[in-house]
């Protein structure tokens, strides 16, 4: 096979749809720190809050299996198009929301046009870059990551502290609308169609079990404490297991029959995958509990404005932003999974000298009391986060693109969801069984946080033992499955060159 030529318009393609990631990973942020003001405004209680992250987490955990084999069937640039037109359009009704109840039902439809938008980014950066080139564009990605996490708390403080034309907290989700209308226009542009080498069909029954699956399971968790953790929840979330299970046999069947399931089983015999998505799912969770308790402990526990608990957090942005772009760049070539380790053990390190600093200081913490655990946090989490994309994608077939991204993606959203949850129980129980005088000083919030950041820790140490299961180094060839055929390497005549 000749060799191909390179097109430098892939690299403004694929600024394109790192932009777009970008929005989805700002917008998470932004609406952290802007919580206890829509709390104020709106009357929101507590759940609700909850809810305006989890619908997201939830619906976006739910569609982005779906949205991954939606792009390998129907063409990852018509996918990624639809998604980011549906996510500015969501956006907009966030924005115009008149109260909680239809906030959560704008964000439940941003989170769901988000599953169809993200996973096309990976395909298109798995597939479209030959194996040599990875390594600096999961390094961007990296970056990316730390960016998104510099701006979406700032951003986030600005606009809801300047009140822009009275709006209050709404541009928080306005500010989607520029970006998106551009990054549709230019995606047009730059970005070529592509799909699958094989002919594949929509999973109709696979994708109607999965959504049952982890709507089962995850809605009692995160509604149960509002509830009272009613016996219902606990045999819902049982039967969601079931259904889970059910659809596994459901796959493995239809691979058999007719080679189209919605998830390629067969994925998990690739050793870098199933450890990297054991990985993604408690990361997530821990990244979960901890980013929603730490701007509600800052806003509501120490009364601090959202630009001080904005500012707050620009340690740990510039850590994670610093580290990632090391951890690809110059220690993953060198010390393989080590520096994935590292950082789990690092980040966990910070968790406790928060939690340690948190106990001893109370209510009269500053933020540069503060600095030391959150750049440690954000060292340990930027060793992780970069190179375990690459270290999960490796190794995937080629014509698997669009549903592992999603996998990886969906696991991801599953922890963060699955940490949502958690909070009702290691923040939020902790908040309700307090004294008044306890939520008056501040003295409730300070110890729900401490009490969420034990939950974290473990997870974090979880994720290290994990860890011990992925490939001690990156293979020197990417692509390849799990009986040595090449996947990821070249491209067949089947499948157009991805991006223009």
């Amino acid at each position: 096979m000749t060799p191909e030529r390179p097109d430098r318009r892939r690299w403004f393609a694929l600024a394109v749809v790192m932009t777009a990631s970008l929005m989805d990973l700002v917008d998470v942020t932004i609406v952290n720190i802007a919580m206890p003001s829509i709390r104020e405004e709106t009357g929101a209680s507590f759940s609700a809050l909850q809810w305006i992250s989890a619908g997201y987490a939830l619906a976006f955990a739910v569609g982005l299996i779906t949205g991954g084999r939606l792009g390998d069937i129907y063409g990852r640039k018509r996918l990624f198009l639809l998604g980011i037109a549906g996510f500015t359009a969501a956006s907009a009704l966030c924005g115009l929301a008149t109260g909680p109840d239809v906030l959560v039902a704008a964000r439940v439809l941003q989170g769901a046009a988000g599953a169809l938008m993200v996973p096309q980014v990976l395909a298109i950066v798995h597939a479209g870059f030959p194996a040599e080139e990875r390594g600096k564009v999961f390094g961007l990605f990296g970056a990316m990551v730390g960016l998104g996490a510099v701006t979406g708390p700032l951003l986030g403080a600005l606009l809801t502290e300047w009140d822009v034309a009275g709006l209050g907290w709404r541009p928080i989700f306005l500010v989607n609308l520029p970006v998106g209308v551009a990054g549709l226009l230019l995606g047009r542009v730059f970005i070529d169609e592509s799909k699958a080498p094989q002919a594949l069909r929509l999973d109709l029954v696979g994708m109607a079990l999965a959504s049952a699956g982890l709507l089962m399971v995850l809605y009692p968790l995160t509604q149960g404490r509002e509830l009272g953790w009613p016996l219902w929840g606990y045999a819902v979330m049982a039967g969601g297991l079931a259904v889970l299970a059910l659809f596994v046999r459901y796959e493995r069947a239809k691979s058999r029959r007719d080679g189209s399931p919605l998830v390629e089983l067969s994925l998990f015999r690739v050793r870098s995958f199933a450890a990297g998505i054991g990985v993604q799912l408690g990361h997530g969770t821990a990244c979960g509990v901890f980013f929603l308790v730490w701007t509600l402990y800052m806003q509501l526990g120490l009364g601090w404005s959202p630009m001080r608990a904005g500012l707050t957090g620009l340690p740990f942005s510039l850590a994670v932003s610093t580290a990632a772009g090391l951890s690809v760049q110059k220690l993953v070539p060198r010390f393989g999974r080590g520096v994935l380790r590292a950082g789990a053990l690092v980040m966990a390190a910070g968790t406790l000298l928060y939690l340690v600093l948190a106990e001893w200081l109370g209510t009269g913490i500053t933020p540069w009391q503060m600095a030391a655990p959150l750049v440690v946090m954000g060292a340990g989490m930027g060793l992780i986060v970069a190179p375990l994309t690459d270290a999960v994608l490796s190794e995937v077939p080629r014509e698997h693109a669009g549903s592992a991204s999603g996998l990886v993606n969906t696991v991801n959203q599953l922890g963060v969801a699955l940490g949502l949850g958690l909070t009702s129980v290691a923040f939020f129980g902790v908040v309700d069984g307090a004294a008044p005088a306890e939520l008056a000083d501040g003295r409730a919030f300070t110890a729900a946080f401490t009490a969420s950041l034990w939950w974290v820790a473990g997870g974090l140490l979880l994720v290290f033992l994990l860890m011990g299961a992925l490939p001690k180094h990156r293979p020197r060839t990417a692509g390849q499955n799990a009986g040595g055929e090449r996947g990821g390497a070249v491209r067949t005549e089947e499948e157009p060159a991805l991006i223009g």
